[in-house]
């Protein structure tokens, strides 16, 4: 009997840091759509190290419809509170930021939790058995969008396919030219900010390309 076929890895797109002009955004989101398959949106915008409330609720409320037109889910860093608040479909929390069993009390069953491991095989246990939907390994390489990143190795993607149930999400630098080996690893989703909003050629031309990269890594990967 043949194995399972692995599912195709998909995009996690993450918003810049700073959304100046929230309506310039939706048109480079909407275009990103209209690039290829993205599968969520997170919202992580911050001032220093807080969350900027007040502009993370003018996004999500901006970005909502197209996100359930295109069956995007929806997710907001850091506060399962705002998350609740927002009604959108998940939250992603940091290894400093609530406990996964504290915050599914707060948000119910049905919300998406993801959480972050940095580079932690028992970080991502514990996680899954808190309750956990997914888990995010990185970074996988050096990025701007993030200070004092945790540097993690690609194997780690591959144990999560061999070990663990929940699906991984590949962070932190990721661009055209390094994607490919994430994918092979075992990356489920790749979670890209800048790659795609800075691209030269626009966010729609820059999820088509990295659409075609997993394609090509899917093709060549033996996992």
């Amino acid at each position: 009997m043949s194995e399972p076929q692995r599912a195709r890895p998909r995009r996690y797109l993450i918003t810049p840091p700073q959304i100046e002009d929230v309506a310039t955004f939706v048109d480079q989101f909407r275009a990103a759509v209209q690039g290829g398959d993205v599968a969520s949106l997170q919202i992580r915008l911050k001032q220093g190290d807080e969350i900027d409330t007040v502009k993370t609720r003018e996004v999500t409320k901006a970005v909502k419809r197209i996100c359930a037109a295109e069956h995007i889910a929806l997710i907001i860093n850091d506060s399962p509170q705002l998350a609740r608040a927002l009604e959108v479909d998940g939250v992603h929390l940091g290894m400093d930021d609530m406990d996964i069993a504290e915050a599914r009390e707060l948000v119910g069953p049905d919300m998406i939790i993801g959480a972050t491991c940095k580079n932690s095989r028992h970080q991502a246990m514990i996680v899954g058995e808190d309750g956990a939907d997914y888990v995010a390994f990185g970074a996988f390489y050096p990025t701007a969008t993030k200070a004092n990143t945790t540097p993690a190795d690609p194997e780690i993607l591959t144990w999560c396919q061999v070990f663990l149930t929940l699906p991984c999400v590949a962070i932190g630098g990721i661009t055209l030219e390094n994607a490919a080996p994430l994918v092979s690893a075992g990356a489920d989703f790749l979670a890209v900010s800048s790659g795609v909003w800075d691209h030269h050629d626009g966010p729609a031309a820059a999820v088509a390309m990295f659409n075609r990269v997993i394609d090509e890594a899917m093709a060549a990967s033996k996992i």
